[in-house]
């Protein structure tokens, strides 16, 4: 019997940093002692008085479908968390809540794209953007950056990468997977270049903003002069508040590209979870100096990780500002042959962690950089020092 799948489905490829988790359950189903050093989810449980909520919202019988933009409560909640931690302005119809910022991305690229547009993605770029960019028509221009830039695209490459058929720059800041951060003056050099493009429009994924080592305030694109009415911002809560499977993300945007991401939603998947949301009105006005004793653990585990690392012959760091991943440059392996397997790429070097250390990674290529891979420090440290143990055996 046939099946007739479509071409759209056929030619995605698998979330990489799910695939590998996947590959890691069921080596961990086998009896094998896996170390999971692959997903983007922070160790630690939502703090209580963000539960407290949730279980006040089930009391309270919560239980009915929820506006597909989201409660008007918690839409103010982000307008509250916008205007005191980013110094920008929302309206209510400017804020599109969702399940997850992951169904944000996709909104926007469902809205924003017709075949053939054109996407600048500065490479690294967390790995779901080029799909979503796809499946949308849209075709994903990769900019390749360096390690010993930190992973940043300048304002020259921005510039030499846009076409007449470009429509939109997507990044991220924090970056997942490389931690870089763009200051504000970073930004600055990237719209000087924008505003000589009116018709480019930007999406600045900020979901790790608040996990964020530097000491300075985050700086956000629609906070720049001239770019708040083309940029659209994402963010949620799955990062800094520990709440990954609560399914939370929302947009601010200009009210027509909002308009049109609550129209789609309106026939995808209607509105997000309703004690999810009442709880998460709770985090947002909530001071963010609430879960700093997360920030401050995962920049103790970065200093290790990273120290770690640097003792091993072959890997290439940088200092991450922010998120919780580093991302080794590991091509000094690439063409040597260890226990046996030859190391082509960062894809074969990820594999061999993965089944002669037994440390999940995720290779750089899903992220577009093919000489590094990515390695999340949202585990212990007691986990994190026997990785590194592990991988420094499998490797002498």
């Amino acid at each position: 019997m046939s099946q007739p799948l479509s071409n759209r489905i056929k030619n995605m490829a698998t979330s990489a940093t799910l695939a590998m988790a996947a590959k890691a359950r069921e080596l961990r189903a086998e009896g094998k002692d896996i170390i999971g050093l692959s997903l983007g989810e922070p160790d630690f449980n939502t703090p209580d008085f963000i539960k407290g909520a949730a279980i006040q919202a089930i009391n309270e019988d919560y239980n009915s479908y929820t506006p597909v933009d989201g409660y008007v409560e918690l839409k103010e909640a982000v307008i509250t968390k916008f205007k005191r931690d980013n110094n920008l302005t929302y309206t209510l119809p400017q804020i599109v809540v969702s399940t997850g910022a992951k169904q944000s991305l996709y909104n926007v690229a469902q809205v924003m794209l017709n075949d053939g547009d054109e996407v600048i993605l500065p490479c690294p770029y967390w790995v779901s953007y080029s799909d979503i960019v796809k499946v949308a028509g849209g075709v994903p221009v990769e900019v390749k950056t360096a390690i010993t830039t930190d992973f940043k695209m300048t304002a020259d490459q921005l510039e030499a990468a846009i076409t007449p058929k470009t429509k939109m720059l997507w990044f991220s800041s924090p970056c997942n997977p490389s931690g870089s951060l763009y200051s504000h003056e970073e930004l600055e050099a990237l719209a000087t270049v924008l505003k000589k493009h009116p018709n480019i429009y930007v999406v600045s994924d900020e979901i790790y903003e608040h996990i964020n080592y530097t000491g300075k305030p985050h700086a956000s694109m629609a906070g720049v002069d001239g770019m708040f009415e083309r940029t659209v911002t994402i963010n949620g809560v799955s990062k800094a508040f520990a709440m990954t499977g609560w399914r939370i993300g929302y947009i601010g945007a200009p009210d027509w590209i909002a308009r049109a991401c609550n129209k789609i939603q309106g026939q995808i998947t209607s509105g997000a979870n309703c004690i999810a949301q009442r709880a998460v009105i709770t985090a947002l006005n909530a001071d963010a100096s609430v879960v700093d004793y997360m920030i401050d653990e995962f920049k103790e585990r970065r200093d290790m990780i990273l120290e770690s690392l640097n003792s091993i012959e072959g890997f290439k760091t940088n200092t991450p500002e922010g998120a919780f991943y580093v991302f080794p440059d590991i091509s000094y392996f690439f063409g040597k042959t260890v226990k046996g397997k030859t190391i082509n790429n960062a894809t074969d070097f990820s594999l061999f962690l993965l089944e002669e250390a037994l440390v999940a990674t995720v290779t750089g290529e899903a992220f577009g950089n093919p000489d590094c891979i990515r390695i999340s420090y949202a585990a212990s440290q007691e986990q994190i020092k026997e990785a590194i143990r592990r991988i420094k055996e499998a490797l002498a």
